[in-house]
């Protein structure tokens, strides 16, 4: 480039193609190094030039020396300097002097060498001066506006008669003098003025002319532009060598279209110079007023000049007010031209305003339909005073959009922010209808764009922005190339903006570590599959996690009649929260007190649940850390709570006030005397509670009260001391089994010898957290890890030939990802008894790889074999009559259908026909959409789901994130989506510490010291403890454990019979959440009735919400009833003998299914 300036160690190498050497010519290969360059002070070096003759045999290249910035060959020797006059300058300027020298010459830049070359360079092509240029251009046609208006302003028509030829007589035609249209009263200064700036503009006119001039003289005269330019500027110019013209009338006002043509042309270069594109609208609505400006002005200067020529003439004021008053079509007739002439510049005028109006209107408008689709740009002024996040997502769906707004939207920290959405493709109808509500219209900015285009992050602000969530589309059959997707995004985000926080969605686990970088990774498949084997576990762990992680202020179901829905939905509302000790009236006044300790009385004063912790040194969190964990001021504590602390109003009384005059039922409805929205986090008879890592002497059950205590009204319970005692702290060693201790033998087929505890050796990603397991001593065979086929180790065909002492878990899955590893993990952790575990059965649509066979060969009772669900011999095979649960994964071949509330359909109508088959198998299964599962177990005329869906659709209409929430299905924990748990990506812009809360939780990561999450199933036995905050108690005291929730199912009997009943599944399971109490038997009580263990149904809300009331006798009732179940009884008898027959035919025994 010429504004470059070379260096001393500069160096031109050129290469001569051997091509174009003569066959009698030896030409060697040299390399020349120029050492006479121009500082940038001006001065030279000059050093010798010589070639270097390269040999033929030798190593010959060039090495680049990056420290010393010189080009060398692959000899030490010296390579000289061009001769003295041989300079960088000379070079860019045609310096012709060594013409006569042997050596070849190459100049650069030919064609810019002529003088007309560079005036066109400087004059048009380069963007800096050309700016210039057109900046003063404009500013000398504003100059003869301006000098016309003054001329105008200054004008006498009296004086013409002696400054003007021919001006003796007056001419007068039809009342028009024409002496005054052509010759003007023109002052020497101002003709002074408009002479020089006439001559600067004609200059400038002919050289540009010259310079632009392709050829056709003839089109270059004929632009309107050059005429315009010609008739404002030759007349000036004639009047220097005639004087008696210099009062001829001369229109400059026309400049002002020179003047639009040359601010066009100045702000694209501007935009060019300064490497900025601004908006293109923003560019269309200035050409706009700038037209309408020039026809404005043109009217109204020439209207008024016009009209000296009549009886009464107009000021320009006047003549201006004419122009506004026609041009904004409302025509008040009070100023109107008087003669024909202006009268004709009038419609001239207007004809050529709907000429070019509509034209730039017809620009705008499209220019305008183009934004709403691309979505404009965010304001660099909107960014530097106010604070946004970038949201980049491959394709926008409603459902999508609307989760992360009301879950971001929820705190009141991000009230203030914009969010600004980056998508590639095209608006949705449905997306443009939410974004124009004014509840987001003033806060969501849609932009058109790719997170891989700098210029679309740059209208993002991406550099400015607070926080950017990069999403994957779940929806595409091809998941690893959406992966690659995010992955590309996430690394053109961080190219751009290095110091924007980063939130990642991963769908692969093995894409990870691309994204390792990020702030915020949550990988899809990783939560799906280990919250699957939870639910195995832990009855309805999704369903917790999905509350936990969703923003509600619990109010949903507060209007239903039943009282489980209102407990379940006002508990729902219960979040994780934090809070340094020291600063917290919570936890406060429990520094130096154990952990357990400040648990147990914290929830015992203010109904919170104490749940972790984290030391200021230490980056990781503690959940249940025990009694051996002492708490300092610097810790930071995480509870479960409706309401964050800082949100909590503190009201103190005494003690002894707070007992006069209350009776058993106290409206606070707790042994403490707390509300029971603030102790409640869910109730049942399954207690969902963390387990320490240190052993402890208590059993399953917990230690009933003495004979002396049981006469008492409530039963004591063992308080917790502050720092518990070296006595009670047995030495814990995570590698001895534990589980030898609760039970005195092993069965048969397992010895003790065949399972150790260790960490996997074989892990199939890269990324997945070490976890300490039960394996096997060693590896199993591929051979034998086939359950369908037997080989030389195993001769078993079936699951009933194995003999498993424990039920079956079984899992369905299209291919056996690398997502299915965290599923084998949390089933086959070191903290679950070797006497409890599950064998785990993979029925895979297409057969493993040796990679993932070699990752799991290590875990103990896993097998695989090839089969669908929609298959009953595979399920038969398999062993779906000895199994527990049946885990059922949503297929990525069924995510892209054409509608995409239809991507379930094939999992929905399999899981149906499998609930038919076999009812009394508990089911999981997973949906890509969370509103299709009021199809899961549907039943058509069962009144109970009918009302549970009326409940629904009323908490939809109230704006409730969590209105599915009430199905039975997802309350039981039979069924989610994984899109439920997009949220837990959201949240962590406001809690970072969510996801490892969250990973901790289903056994993702496992830190030293911390708990982990256990169910432990409440018996007859255990009723004594009558309600869940001293049933939060005794775990405390007796085993150092924190219930975080309770999952309570119902029996219910059959109802009295009504037409729109339906009698199928008369035993239903669901989740009973957040209830005020334990409704159990207490045993002081000798009435058993008045805490009956299993509640039934209320039929009266049944009969009221059923829209069948019509009476029937009670004779046509029995007939009706006969006929229903011998029907039922005629389809059940056929799908028993289906199953049979299937059994008999694949060689199963046929008694284990005549049982079920």
């Amino acid at each position: 480039m010429p504004e470059v300036l070379a260096r001393e160690e500069d160096v031109v190498a050129v290469t001569f193609p051997s091509a174009r050497r003569s066959s009698g010519e030896k030409m060697r290969d040299a390399c020349y190094t120029n050492h006479t360059f121009e500082y940038d002070d001006g001065s030279t070096r000059r050093t010798r030039l010589s070639p270097r003759c390269g040999s033929t045999r030798g190593a010959r290249g060039v090495v680049l020396n990056v420290q010393d910035l010189e080009m060398i060959t692959g000899s030490a020797s010296v390579v000289p300097s061009l001769q003295t006059h041989f300079r960088f300058q000379d070079l860019l300027l045609g310096d012709q002097t060594f013409q006569n020298d042997d050596r070849v010459h190459v100049e650069f830049y030919v064609d810019e060498n002529t003088f007309k070359e560079r005036l066109k360079l400087f004059f048009i092509k380069n963007q800096r001066s050309s700016l210039r240029i057109r900046i003063f251009n404009f500013c000398l046609k504003l100059l003869t506006c301006v000098l016309y208006i003054i001329r105008v302003m200054t004008d006498n028509p009296s004086q013409l008669r002696n400054t003007c030829i021919n001006c003796n007589s007056t001419t007068l035609t039809n009342d028009i003098n024409w002496e005054l249209i052509f010759w003007v009263d023109r002052k020497v200064p101002v003709w002074a003025i408009q002479v020089i700036v006439a001559s600067i503009s004609f200059m400038e006119a002919m050289l540009l002319t010259y310079l632009s001039y392709k050829g056709n003289i003839w089109e270059q005269i004929f632009q309107v532009s050059f005429l315009l330019e010609m008739l404002n500027t030759v007349p000036f110019i004639i009047t220097i060598f005639w004087p008696p013209l210099r009062n001829l009338f001369i229109p400059v006002f026309l400049n002002c279209w020179l003047a639009k043509c040359a601010l066009e042309g100045m702000i694209n270069d501007l935009h060019r110079a300064i490497q900025r594109t601004h908006s293109a609208m923003f560019n269309q609505v200035l050409i706009l007023i700038c037209t309408l400006l020039c026809l404005v002005f043109t009217g109204t200067c020439g209207i008024q000049h016009l009209e000296r020529a009549g009886k009464k003439s107009l000021s320009l004021f006047n003549a201006l007010y004419f122009c506004i008053v026609t041009f904004s079509t409302v025509g008040f007739g009070d100023v109107t031209p008087q003669i024909w002439p202006s009268q004709l510049l009038v419609v001239v005028m207007i004809c050529v305003a709907l000429v070019v109006l509509p034209l730039q209107f017809e620009e705008l408008i499209y220019l305008w339909m183009e934004r709403q689709k691309s979505g404009g740009n965010y304001s660099r002024h909107r960014a530097q005073t106010e604070r946004h996040v970038v949201l980049c997502v491959s394709t926008l769906k409603i459902d999508l959009l609307m989760d992360f707004l009301n879950e971001f939207y929820a705190h009141p920290h991000t009230q203030d922010y914009y969010v600004v959405i980056l998508c590639p493709c095209e608006v949705d109808v449905q997306v443009r209808r939410i974004l124009q509500i004014p509840l987001w219209s003033q806060r969501v900015i849609y932009l058109q764009g790719s997170a891989l285009k700098n210029q679309d992050l740059l209208r993002a602000k991406m550099d400015d922005a607070e926080a950017c969530f990069i999403l994957s589309s779940r929806n595409e059959a091809d998941r690893m190339a959406a992966d690659h997707q995010t992955i590309l995004r996430a690394w053109a985000v961080k190219d751009f903006a290095p110091n924007c926080p980063l939130c990642v969605q991963i769908l692969k686990p093995e894409n990870k570590f691309h994204v390792k970088f990020a702030d915020h990774v949550v990988c899809e498949e990783e939560f799906k599959y280990a919250m699957l084997a939870l639910n195995c576990l832990c009855p309805a762990t999704s369903t917790l996690i999905t509350l936990l992680v969703h923003t509600s202020r619990g109010q949903e179901g507060q209007q239903s009649p039943e009282q489980w829905q209102r407990m379940y939905g006002r508990c729902s509302g219960n979040e994780v929260y934090h809070i340094r000790l020291g600063d917290s009236m919570f936890f406060m006044e429990y520094n130096s007190k154990s952990f357990t300790y400040a648990a147990f009385h914290a929830h015992k004063k203010y109904g919170v649940c104490l749940i972790g912790v984290k030391r200021e040194d230490n980056k990781s969190i503690l959940l249940n850390p025990g009694p051996r964990h002492i708490l300092a001021a610097s810790d930071t504590c995480y509870y479960i709570n409706i309401t964050k602390e800082e949100n909590s109003a503190f009201i103190f009384r005494q003690e002894a006030d707070q007992g006069k005059g209350r009776g058993h039922c106290d409206i606070l409805n707790s042994p403490s005397g707390l509300p029971v929205h603030s102790i409640i986090a869910s109730m049942g008879t399954v207690a969902l509670d963390f387990q320490n890592t240190s052993p402890t002497k208590s059993g399953v059950k917990l230690a009933p009260p003495s004979e002396s205590e049981v006469g008492s009204r409530r039963p004591s319970i063992a308080p917790v001391l502050e720092i518990a005692d070296s006595a009670s702290l047995l030495p814990c060693d995570l590698l001895s089994d534990q589980s030898e201790d609760e039970t005195g033998h092993l069965d048969e087929d397992v010895s003790a010898n065949e399972f150790v505890k260790g960490y996997p050796p074989n892990s199939p990603y890269i990324g997945s957290s070490p976890t300490l397991c039960h394996l096997l001593r060693q590896k199993a065979p591929f051979c034998c890890l086939r359950l369908d086929q037997g080989c030389e180790h195993v001769s078993f065909e079936d699951a009933k030939a194995y003999g498993f002492t424990n039920k079956l878990i079984i899992v369905s899955a299209e291919t056996a990802g690398n997502g299915l590893y965290n599923f084998i993990v949390p089933l086959r952790a070191y903290y679950r008894p070797r006497r409890e575990l599950n064998p785990i059965v993979l029925l895979l649509d297409n057969l493993p790889d040796d990679h993932f066979l070699e990752a799991i060969s290590c875990f103990p009772m896993v097998y695989y074999m090839g089969g669908t669900i929609d298959n009953l011999d595979s399920l038969l095979q398999c062993g779906v009559l000895y199994a527990d649960n049946l885990v059922v994964v949503d297929k990525e071949s069924t995510m892209s259908a054409e509608e995409d509330y239809m991507a379930d359909a094939k999992t929905i109508v399999n899981v149906q026909t499998m609930f038919r088959l076999f009812p009394s198998l508990s089911i999981i299964t997973e949906l890509t959409h969370p509103s299709n599962m009021r199809f899961m177990q549907f039943r058509a005329k069962d009144c109970y789901s009918l009302a549970l869906s009326k409940l629904e659709k009323k908490e939809r209409d109230k704006g409730s994130n969590l209105a599915f929430m009430f199905r039975l299905p997802f309350a039981a924990g039979r069924v989610f989506s994984i899109s439920m748990l997009d949220t837990l990506l959201y949240q962590c812009f406001v809690k970072d510490y969510m996801i490892p809360i969250a990973r901790l939780l289903l056994g993702l990561d496992t830190t030293p010291g911390s708990g982990y999450l256990c169910a432990m199933r409440v018996c007859e036995a255990d009723l004594w403890i009558r309600t869940y905050g001293r049933l939060f108690q005794k775990f405390c005291s007796s085993s150092s454990e924190i219930p975080i929730g309770i999952y309570r199912t119902e029996a219910h009997s059959p109802p009295e019979f009504q037409g729109s009943v339906s009698t199928e599944g008369l035993s239903d399971t669901r989740e009973k959440g957040e209830e005020s109490k334990v409704l159990t038997r207490s045993s002081s009580s000798g009435d058993q009735s008045e805490y009956p263990l299993l509640r039934k149904k209320s039929m009266y809300w049944t009969r009221r919400l059923s829209r069948r009331s019509v009476k029937r006798s009670d004779s046509s009732l029995s007939f009706i009833q006969q006929r229903m179940g011998v029907s039922r009884r005629s389809e059940r008898e056929e799908l028993t003998e289906l199953v049979r027959n299937r059994m008999q035919h694949l060689g199963l025994h046929t008694a284990g299914y005549s049982k079920l």
